[in-house]
């Protein structure tokens, strides 16, 4: 099975070219640019160093989400353009677990941190477990925005050494090392952010699960409302309230006369 896969959940972008579970070819910056001038020239490199024939590969993988919601729509939008035009499925791969599977085998727990900004952070905690003649990754805690001392209390509680990843652990470096009551350490820098080969190796996990989705149906698990719906959302829920007001007193005349008699004496103060 041959597998192509993207992550543009966060500050890195990625492209992997992965078969039957061997790395083919990767490529990954962390530099200025953004995603939407770096991740198709990306894979238009690996595919003429690999070769590659488009139409060979069996699926596209994708980081799913959580992480950067520009960042998100650049991989999804480009996932499902490469699917629709090659008439291949889908694997989406939530962005948390493949930041966690980078560190595969290990006997402490795994906290891949994303900075999800306004005091917020992605999270998740996994633990490796063995079984047979692999690990198998199983959450301990599942995805999901939330405050970081949240987070922090859930791993003084578990008790357990925890090695942290993402990018949160930079933006937050200083809160863990002073929060933090059990073993830690940080992710090195080849282990610490996202990469498309890990993302396409999971992807072979949900292959085996019939986990597929096609173009149409594939779209980011963001886990929060972008600025502009939160803003939507709280104009919505002020409009609503001074319906409900302007409802009340409209059932009620005699409340009616009260407010607009207080309004008119707070109008000739």
């Amino acid at each position: 099975m041959r597998i192509l896969a993207i992550d543009s959940s966060g500050l890195v972008a990625s492209a992997a070219l992965l078969e039957d579970e061997d790395l083919i070819a990767e490529y990954t910056i962390h530099y200025k640019k953004t995603h939407s001038q770096t991740l198709l020239p990306m894979l238009e490199e690996i595919r003429k160093m690999t070769e590659l024939d488009l139409h060979s590969i069996d699926a596209i993988a994708v980081a799913g989400g959580p992480g950067s919601f520009t960042g998100l729509r650049i991989g999804s939008a480009t996932a499902k353009g490469l699917a629709q035009g090659l008439d291949k499925p889908i694997i989406e791969v939530p962005t948390l677990e493949g930041l966690a599977f980078q560190l595969y085998g290990t006997n402490a727990l795994v906290c891949p941190l994303m900075d999800a900004r306004r005091n917020q952070v992605y999270a998740g905690i996994y633990e490796f477990i063995f079984n047979s003649d692999m690990y198998e990754m199983k959450p301990v805690m599942d995805g999901a925005c939330c405050l970081l001392p949240e987070v922090v209390a859930k791993l003084n509680d578990l008790g357990r050494e925890v090695i942290l990843n993402g990018d949160g652990v930079q933006a937050y470096r200083d809160t863990l090392t002073q929060t933090l009551r059990v073993p830690y350490t940080f992710a090195p820098a080849n282990r610490r952010l996202q990469s498309a080969a890990a993302v396409g190796t999971l992807a072979f996990h949900y292959a085996a699960q019939g986990k597929f989705v096609t173009a149409a149906a594939h779209k980011p698990e963001y886990f929060r409302l972008s600025q502009a719906e939160r803003e939507l959302q709280e104009l919505r829920q002020r409009e609503e309230a001074k319906a409900a007001r302007e409802t009340a007193r409209e059932q009620n005349p005699e409340k009616r006369v009260k407010e607009d008699g207080q309004e008119a004496a707070r109008d000739e103060a």
